[in-house]
């Protein structure tokens, strides 16, 4: 927002049963500041009052900005308001657009002071906090439960997030919609927790969030939030983002990352299959979803020639190998990363593909005589996926064993059954343990306790702890001895 061209913006109103106080909350929108309003969005979510006619009502005045209503006829929900209102903002070509309540609860009076910050490109979104200045939700009528509710769970979310708001659950924003556009808030719930999940997904996408005092005013209108339910659903909504970036769970209304984490460290699966090249001489090596190419590039730089293959092709991707060729695995390998391989890299792909022996037999056809494949998959045989099953709570996580795009499992079983029909000798099986340095926030000393008893126990039993298993595959060749008789 800090080019020289004025941003457009707009002043989003969500209302619902405000007939009484819309009107009065729109006309305390300071007259000096109305120029600067490109347009008004008037959302009433299907009211039995009469809020959407006091909107047009409004909207016909010579003194207004340029006004829309909409009225919808089947009740969307605070959340489903705001998605139709930010839609609606995209298409009407807005740079900035402020959340205000129709009910007046909010100052339309700061809305210069909200958009502030924005004009100068100083933030992405700018929240009014009533906790900012001490005493002020006080003095403004907020009763005292809302107050410590507030701050409780406040605290509780600043503490998941590692954020420091005074503020979550303020209903006065504005926002850039440059940010908007950058994170996935149609996905949102349709509830009031929309608002902090919005918070959740701007804070995931390093947004910056600026905020300023609001005065509060409770007067007497009706107030539709039920505490107890809102109060569990914004902490569920911390939770469950927490946990999906661990790996345990999904959200689906944060974006999963488009690309695969380098797995880093000893008893990892790359660091495995680094340690299965070593004493290879410079060798041709091909790493189907090789992901940003971040093991390809540790491989290349072992002195060997590594082509790539992703449907996905990830910044930066094509600087950390010596080819790369954008394909669809799904659809097979392509033809343009030839053949003739000494060395085949399949880190945790072939769970992914629909096909994977049809996969696994193009692979060995690409490789040389002689030729090898590392092969890495994880075990659903592991604990975690088992305790899930028997327990009723079998579900897909955002990344891990039950990855939501898995769309095979394996078992110990089932791989050596599988590889062996494709044609293939192992030469070589190893199990990991948990991949614990991404999942555990535990100090050095408890997470090397921890890496040790995991150890213990993938050597003791690896079809119940092994997390992934890591296979060394060659082409099965028959001998023939030929004996010709006189």
């Amino acid at each position: 927002m800090a080019d020289s061209a004025q941003p457009r913006i707009g002043i989003v109103v969500v209302a619902y049963n405000a007939a009484t106080t819309l009107v009065k909350t729109l006309d305390r929108i300071p007259p000096e500041f109305r120029d600067r309003i490109a347009e008004v969005l008037i959302f009433d979510d299907a009211s039995a009052d009469m809020t959407y006619r006091h909107g047009e009502e409004w909207a016909a005045r010579a003194d207004t900005p340029r006004t829309i209503v909409v009225r919808h006829t089947k009740n969307l929900g605070y959340g489903g308001n705001q998605k139709a209102a930010y839609a609606l903002a995209r298409e009407r070509g807005l740079d900035i657009v402020v959340l205000l309540h129709g009910d007046g609860q909010y100052p339309p009076e700061l809305l210069p002071e909200m958009v502030g910050p924005l004009v100068r490109g100083e933030c992405d979104a700018v929240f009014g906090s009533r906790m900012m200045v001490p005493g002020a939700a006080k003095q403004g009528g907020m009763p005292l439960y809302k107050r410590i509710g507030n701050r409780v769970l406040t605290t509780v979310e600043n503490a998941m997030l590692g954020t420091e708001l005074t503020e979550f659950h303020s209903g006065y924003r504005a926002y850039s919609m440059r940010a908007l556009d950058s994170v996935p808030f149609e996905n949102n719930t349709d509830d009031f927790d929309f608002d902090t999940q919005i918070i959740i997904q701007m804070v995931d996408a390093g947004k910056r969030i600026v905020e300023i005092p609001a005065p509060v005013f409770y007067g007497d209108e009706i107030c539709y939030v039920n505490g107890m339910k809102y109060a569990k659903d914004v902490v569920l909504d911390v939770l469950e983002y927490r946990l999906a970036t661990k790996g345990f769970g999904t959200a689906d209304w944060i974006p999963t990352p488009a690309e695969y984490a380098f797995k880093e460290g000893d008893g990892s699966s790359h660091s495995a299959m680094l340690a299965m090249l070593q004493g290879l001489p410079p060798s041709r090596v091909l790493d189907i979803g090789c992901s940003g190419g971040h093991l390809a590039e540790c491989v290349r730089d072992r002195g060997h020639h590594v082509t790539g293959v992703d449907v996905i092709e990830v910044e930066g991707v094509r600087s950390r190998m010596n080819e790369f060729v954008k394909a669809d695995l799904s659809q097979g390998i392509p033809d343009e990363v030839g053949s003739g391989y000494d060395v085949i890299i399949a880190g945790d792909i072939i769970e992914h593909l629909p096909r994977p022996a049809e996969t696994l037999r193009q692979m060995r056809a690409l490789l040389r005589p002689g030729g090898q494949v590392l092969l890495s998959v994880p075990n659903f045989g592991h604990w975690y996926p088992r305790v899930r099953v028997a327990t009723g709570l079998f579900g897909y996580d955002r990344r891990g064993i039950l990855d939501d795009t898995h769309l095979r499992f394996f078992t110990r079983r089932i791989l050596r059954r599988l590889v062996k029909r494709c044609g293939f000798d192992i030469l070589d099986e190893r199990s990991t343990g948990l991949p614990l340095g991404a999942v555990s926030g535990a100090d050095g000393r408890k997470l090397g306790v921890i890496k040790m008893v995991d150890q213990q126990l993938v050597a003791l039993r690896p079809t119940l702890f092994g997390y992934q298993w890591i296979m060394r595959l060659t082409p099965h060749a028959e001998e023939a001895l030929v004996v010709e008789g006189g």
